[in-house]
């Protein structure tokens, strides 16, 4: 017995949305890392700023609450799960990025999204290896179309999220 999806694939393969969906997230993975870490630095300092700050006060942009206190609840309870929204993104961006077959895909794509680097320091990086402009261009799309069909095989896009 066999899994399929959408039209008889054995193998599903990301939509566009899909693949735009996975650069997005690469694009946004060095915030989500440093936000991770700094949540789990100084989680305390956040809960006692939550219950001392006027920001408790106040829950969305136009509407003022007089219990400080319950509203820092919920400040904090949403800060917890955006961080936990952050650590499952940024885990499975990891997993999907570890099966990139081509190395030069997979490292093409860790030193432009996972360190961080601008496209300009990307290019200049792999061009140490022979690499023109274009090839190194085509090695990161690839990878990410790589990474995004292998999130769609494990689910990733059929989760419900609000971001």
């Amino acid at each position: 017995m066999t899994m399929m999806w959408g039209q008889g694939e054995l193998f599903a393969l990301a939509s566009k949305e899909e693949v735009q969906r996975t650069k997005f997230l690469l694009e946004k993975y060095k915030s989500m890392m440093s936000l991770i870490q700094d949540f789990e630095k100084h989680q305390a300092d956040l809960a006692q700023v939550a219950v001392d700050g006027e920001v408790a006060r106040r829950i969305d942009n136009e509407e003022y609450y007089a219990n400080k206190t319950a509203n820092a609840v919920i400040l904090m309870e949403k800060q917890k799960w955006v961080y936990e929204e952050y650590k499952f993104y940024t885990y499975m961006l990891r997993r999907a990025h570890a099966i990139i077959e081509e190395h030069e895909e997979r490292e093409a794509v860790e030193l432009r999204y996972f360190n961080g680097f601008s496209p300009q320091k990307t290019y200049h990086h792999l061009r140490k290896l022979g690499w023109s402009e274009r090839t190194i261009g085509r090695r990161i799309d690839s990878g990410i179309e790589s990474m995004a069909n292998s999130l769609k095989i494990m689910g990733f896009f059929e989760r419900k999220s609000d971001f």
